[in-house]
């Protein structure tokens, strides 16, 4: 351990003091929804960008030829790609500053004895594991690289405060998804390291209409209802104020939901 703690208030005055031009940032899932909208939002704002996902396609079309943009076509649950991804952003770039882990899928509809064994290892592979190794790989390239630090970002759900029915595998995912944040968190204290994660409930992108919401999404009573959604552009926004804050300040957890849907009164 440093004898100066990278996350004590001088080593945070220090970094304040030595802004590292064109901050780097690593998005995963970053080829529709929620994780090219944050992807977009960077390089917008001046990041340099490395967007990761499973089909080089889709990301090309997140990136639009932005000059700053790193396409890495990666399966976040296999652990070379992870390292191949994170040592792109790096040999690109030096450094990495900020991770948003956003790659993630729902699963099949089911409940706990109705889900196969191997549809809820997919999920627990892409939603849990994936972000787990993406956060291993960030923390190690943070804790050796001058100036040490950087903040990882997780996206998780209003399903890890309230589950939907029939969404077992993705509700216990995105719970760990809770603990983990907050063990990154804690262990990354000496080097500069925060974690936080975003809640998000009813972003208008395509998972949204897989599930249902805008025309009839299942309710906790067994109805169904249409939910209200808002524009993805402003999920982007809330992740990017995460990223921008600074090194003496933290995040830890921002519940971001479409006004009037049913998540504090569920069913």
């Amino acid at each position: 351990m440093p004898a100066e703690h990278t996350g004590s208030p001088t080593a945070a005055k220090r970094r304040a003091e030595h802004p590292v031009e064109g901050k780097v940032a690593v998005v995963t899932g970053a080829g529709s929804g929620i994780g090219r909208a944050v992807a977009q939002a960077f390089l917008n704002d001046g990041y340099r960008v490395a967007l990761a996902g499973r089909t080089t396609r889709t990301l090309e079309e997140t990136a639009g030829g932005h000059p700053q943009a790193l396409v890495v076509a990666a399966d976040v649950t296999k652990p070379d790609d992870v390292g191949r991804l994170f040592g792109a952003a790096v040999q690109r770039w030096g450094r990495i500053d900020v991770v948003f882990n956003n790659a993630g899928i729902f699963g099949p509809a089911a409940a706990v004895d109705e889900i196969s064994v191997g549809h809820w290892n997919n999920v627990v592979a892409v939603n849990l594991t994936g972000t787990m190794l993406c956060a291993a790989a960030a923390v190690r390239q943070m804790k050796t690289q001058s100036p040490q630090g950087g903040r990882i970002i997780n996206n998780g759900s209003i399903s890890a405060h309230s589950p939907r029915p029939l969404s077992v595998a993705y509700t216990t995912t995105k719970h760990a998804v809770t603990g983990l944040t907050k063990s990154i968190d804690l262990d990354g204290r000496d080097f500069g390291i925060s974690c936080g994660q975003i809640d998000i409930g009813n972003a208008a992108t395509g998972l949204m209409s897989e599930i249902g919401v805008g025309s009839g999404a299942l309710q906790a009573d067994g109805s169904r209802r249409a939910e209200p959604t808002f524009p993805v552009e402003e999920a982007a926004k809330a992740v990017l104020l995460m990223a921008q804050m600074p090194p003496s300040a933290s995040v830890g957890t921002l519940v971001l939901t479409a006004a009037g849907m049913p998540f504090i009164g569920r069913g």
